[in-house]
């Protein structure tokens, strides 16, 4: 990474670890990045399908979960060996002021699965139902970045991890909404 680009990034982790700290981040930000903290959505999700698309509901499940199963896999284990990118607790330059906030955690911080996870399911789910709800554009960013926005607070994921995170699980999730629609051509689209 070039050496401005590193300084920035750090800069900006430090502004979001420190200068933002505040007693209700500090409370609710830790449970944010939780996926448990996050099963009630999940279940509606799965819920709301089945009631309003019965048959097809199955398609858009298994291929919600594909996106983030498939975005998972790639991030954590194609991806960040690749990129070898120290967290920022683990970072000796960024280490010294990082408020950890929970355990750092194993592994690297090259793109942040957390990210790259919630963006693919929220791209997924805006490229499908964007037509009939459009407003869901608006919950899906703000659920993906704020989970994202938690990485960086609690100190796990500078803001390029999450960034590029979120760049690559959008990217999939269109790529699994894109094979939704070839398996589905009249289904679900027809009824928007």
């Amino acid at each position: 990474m070039p050496d401005q680009l590193l300084q920035l990034d750090r800069h900006l982790f430090y502004f979001v670890n420190h200068t933002l700290t505040n007693p209700f981040f500090d409370l609710v930000m830790p449970y944010l990045r939780n996926p448990k903290f996050w099963i009630p959505l999940y279940l509606f999700i799965i819920g709301f399908c089945v009631w309003k698309f019965k048959k097809q509901a199955i398609y858009i499940i298994v291929l919600l979960a594909l996106s983030a199963g498939f975005a998972d896999f790639t991030s954590a284990s194609v991806i960040k060996p690749q990129v070898k990118r120290l967290r920022p607790c683990r970072d000796p330059i960024t280490a010294l002021t990082d408020i950890n906030r929970v355990s750092c955690g194993t592994g690297y911080s090259f793109p942040s699965t957390h990210a790259t996870d919630h963006f693919a399911m929220a791209f997924f789910m805006i490229l499908l139902f964007y037509k009939r709800w459009r407003w869901i554009w608006l919950w899906a960013i703000l659920w993906a970045g704020t989970i994202s926005f938690a990485q960086v607070y609690v100190g796990v994921h500078y803001p390029i991890d999450v960034t590029c995170g979120a760049i690559y699980g959008a990217l999939v999730g269109w790529l699994f909404a894109f094979i939704f629609k070839k398996l589905q051509p009249d289904g679900l689209v027809k009824s928007y």
